[in-house]
Order: structure tokens, then sequence, then C-alpha cells
């Protein structure tokens, strides 16, 4: 028998303000046509002035275990997936323990930017395969909003602030392709492509938050090829072919990085859970609100074969495969 790290639930929550893309022609020399030619994003998401990172995760959690059927003190472990903290530090994922009221277990959080989530499972993966865990609450938060510079009409259009929650069990399987859960798992990182894509502030820099700064043609050009690897070494690893894959549910960054790595893993758009039209670029939220809202719309059901994948600042990459 394999020990896997079987989907118990999903949730997600997105902040009430809706950002359509004409906002932006207020002060900004773009246009809604702009915006979805570039990059599909249509509108996007703002947390309050009152929201935080934390705040946002745990809305996703409570909606995650309301979809399991479990409470807050059957999971073992919260791991949070998050560049945008709301302190630096204690982690949100104890905020979120904290507010659930878990009497044990233990919590942290993980940065690899948009890469997050996917790093986040692998380590939650890790876990219950390990036995450190039984029961992991895996989470991407994030808020954006709070580190664009408004006058760089080349980034501050593509982000949104929300968060999504997956929650992993451990649970016995044949260790065959056909088992539920967790099947394979890549990680990557190669800190010479740092310029692509991060915020020019931190602690030991400027004591400042930062602002996001990005190279976008040539960080296009890094993330289909890096994509499509990374989603082809963890077939072979899973033993698996593309052509089984029935959702690709990817890091919704930009609608022709999305398309592109389809394109080269021979799978048509009709297979991908689509979602940056409505929430832009969610950094490590991304996926798990895409998870979330595939199973809402009745998209992505049991005994599916799911492949995702990301790539963050860092640039930091993976994928995951696992059967839902």
């Amino acid at each position: 028998m394999t020990l896997r790290a079987v989907v118990e639930g999903v949730g997600h929550y997105l902040p009430d303000r809706i950002v359509e893309n004409a906002w932006f022609e207020e002060f900004l020399d773009t246009s809604d046509e702009w915006i979805r030619t570039r990059s599909g994003i249509e509108r996007r998401h703002f947390a309050a002035e009152h929201e935080t990172t934390s705040d946002l995760a745990l809305a996703a959690s409570k909606a995650a275990l309301a979809n399991a059927g479990l409470e807050p003190d059957d999971i073992d472990c919260v791991l949070v997936a998050t560049s945008t903290p709301d302190l630096t530090f204690p982690s949100v994922a104890t905020m979120v323990q904290n507010r659930l009221g878990m009497t044990q277990g233990f919590a942290f959080d993980v940065q690899a930017v948009c890469a997050g989530f996917i790093y986040a499972l692998c380590n939650a993966n890790a876990l219950i395969v390990s036995g450190q865990a039984r029961r992991v609450l895996v989470i991407g938060a994030e808020t954006f909003s709070r580190i664009m510079d408004w006058e760089d009409r080349s980034t501050c259009v593509l982000f949104g602030d929300g968060a999504g929650a997956l929650i992993l069990g451990a649970e016995e399987g044949v260790g065959t392709k056909e088992d539920r859960g967790i099947l394979a798992t890549d990680l990557n990182s190669d800190g010479r492509y740092k310029d692509m894509l991060y915020v020019d502030g931190g602690v030991s820099t400027t004591g400042t938050a930062g602002k996001l700064r990005m190279q976008g043609n040539q960080l296009f050009r890094q993330a289909v090829e890096k994509l499509a690897s990374t989603a082809e070494t963890s077939l072979e690893k899973a033993g698996l072919l593309s052509s089984e894959v029935d959702w690709i549910v990817p890091h919704q960054a930009n609608i022709r990085i999305i398309s592109g790595t389809a394109r080269k893993l021979g799978l048509s758009m009709d297979r991908v859970v689509l979602t940056v039209q409505d929430h832009g670029n969610t950094s490590a939220a991304s996926i798990p609100l895409a998870l979330s809202v595939g199973v809402a719309e009745g998209r992505i059901k049991r005994g599916d074969l799911v492949l995702s994948e990301a790539i963050g600042g860092g640039l930091a990459w993976g994928s995951v495969v696992l059967r839902w």
C-alpha cells in the first residue's frame, strides 16, 4: 500500500470590490482592449482598506472546512503560500490557526511568489507521506494591490487579491496512477533570473514593503518553456501521458502563457480551467481559486486527473499531478 495525500475539500474567497479594466483608464494611458488583448484579464478583486491577507485566508479556510465537513481541530497543519503577509512575522498561517480556534498542530508560511501554492502542495504532500501530519490545510492568499506601482501600466493592471484553500488528508492507495491524491510533483528554481520579477523593497534593504517590478517580455519567453517542461516531468514521474489529463489548472497570469503551455502539451483550451479573466493574477492564490471555481461549477469531479503548474519570482516554478 502507498500513502497518498488526497483532496478532501476546497474553498475560496474574493473581496467584494470588483475593479473592471475601465477603472484604469481614469489615471493611466491604457484601455480595456489593451489589457484584454495582452493578458486576457477583464476584471479583478481588490481587498478593502481594512482587509488583510490573513482575513482572506481565513475566509477561504472556513469555506474549505465546510466543503470537507471538517472542524478546525481535525487539521494537523496550516500551510499558507503568500508573498504579501500581514506582518514581517509572525506567519499568516499562525494567524489563521489562531482565528480558526485550533488548539493543536503547527503552522507556517511558504514564499515562492506565483509558484507558492505549488511549493506549498509539495510540502504538504511530503508532510503527509512522511507521517508528520495526517491532514493539512493548504492556503494561497494574496493582497498584491498593496505592492502595486499605480503609475506602471505594465504591471498594476495585471494583479488582483484573493484566497483559495485546499485540504489534503492521508489515505491509503495501491501505488498506481489510478490512486486518488497527489501522484507526482516537480520543483525548480534559478536565481539568475531575479530581475525579471521582484519587489524593490524589504526588511534588510529599504525597510519598506516596496513595489512590484517586472520585465514582462523576458518573463513570457521563460514561462511557456519552463511550465511545459515541469508539467511533462511530473506526468512522466506519475507514468502518465498528457492525453490522460482531464483538466489543466494553471497559474492564472496571462492567457497567452496559459494557451501557449497547453499547446506545447498538446491539449485543447477546452480542458483548461480559466479564471484569469475574472481574477487577474492573484499570485499564490490563483491555482486554489481556480480549483475551487472548477469544483463549484461542476467541471472538476472525483476521479479526474488534474495537472497544475506555475512560475513566479525567483524564478521559481513547478507542477503537481493529482487525481481528484
